[in-house]
């Protein structure tokens, strides 16, 4: 029973890791992060896939056209 607590936050930090992407891409309020949010849950295991999500939800969005 003594091991519940760490195994626990273990398990927490993991998940936040895993979907950090997706969170920093609602934070900053991607347009796509609806999609972003798929692609890092379908992909997000292997490593390319977890970076390339991680790089889109930082990549500088860019401004709508003013007329």
């Amino acid at each position: 029973m003594d091991n519940d607590l760490p195994s626990s936050l273990y398990a927490l930090g993991a998940t936040f890791l895993y979907f950090l992407p997706t969170f920093l891409a609602l934070a900053r309020g991607h347009p796509n992060s609806f999609l972003l949010a798929i692609v890092n849950l379908s992909l997000g295991w292997t490593v390319i896939g977890w970076a390339g999500a991680l790089f889109w939800s930082l990549r500088k969005q860019p401004r709508g056209e003013e007329s």
